[in-house]
């Protein structure tokens, strides 16, 4: 097997190994068929505010971190820095479709259950070697992919949501080449330097799809006091 193929092998069997139980998330299917509450879809725009602006910090972190101590993985965290940008430009349209901006917004109280998923991604950028952060971020970002492919499609079909109001939610499904390479030579130099800790890829990933199925099942509770 080449090194090529040995990255990508170990890629695909980590996002194998770590992808969400099924019927883990018993949001998204609502969405899809058009049975979630108003209120759930504001929270969803609100909570995915403050994970956006939280995980670009924590890309940023680990791209400099990777600059420092492993520079083939500095452009894939980069990549995904950038990603949180454009899709934080994209978040605003989904929020005025929800009735979630403006002063909403600013009185908004998070959800504990919500916020865990971005606090465990920053403590990760602090503590985690990047390969393994990549891979697990790479897993992850595959199921969140199918997760917003399916949002997008209840959206339209059953709130008449426009298209630049789901633009979020179809920036995370639609795929990403650029990402998928960069990931591949840095999995492909990490496995090189002898670099990558699977016991510790599969310890990380179990805890952030956790918090991850956290997020959409705290997103169907009650609202904070004040939110």
């Amino acid at each position: 097997m080449t090194k090529t193929a040995s990255a990508r092998a170990l890629l695909e069997a980590t996002t194998r190994g770590l992808a969400p139980e099924p019927g883990g998330n018993r949001l998204v299917p609502l969405i899809a068929r058009g049975a979630a509450r108003p209120e759930t879809l504001a929270a969803l725009a609100l909570e995915q505010r403050l994970v956006v602006a939280a995980d670009h910090r924590a890309f940023l972190r680990l791209a400099q971190e990777s600059a420092a101590r492993e520079p083939a993985s500095e452009p894939f965290f980069t990549l995904l820095a950038r990603g949180e940008e454009l899709a934080g430009e994209r978040l605003g349209a989904f929020a005025e479709a929800c009735g979630a901006d403006g002063a909403r917004s600013a009185a908004y109280v998070p959800r504990p259950g919500c916020q865990a998923y971005p606090a465990y991604v920053a403590w990760l950028a602090l503590n985690g070697a990047p390969a393994d952060v990549l891979l697990v971020l790479h897993a992850n970002f595959s199921a969140f992919g199918g997760y917003c492919a399916a949002v997008a499609a209840g959206l339209r079909r059953h709130y008449g949501f426009s298209d630049e109001a789901c633009g979020f939610f179809d920036f995370f499904a639609e795929p990403a080449p650029e990402l998928e390479r960069s990931a591949r030579t840095a999995v492909r130099a990490a496995l090189d330097a002898g670099r990558v800790d699977e016991h510790l890829v599969h310890r990380y990933g179990r805890l952030l799809q956790a918090y991850e199925a956290m997020f959409w099942a705290s997103l169907e509770e009650p609202a904070p006091d004040g939110a």
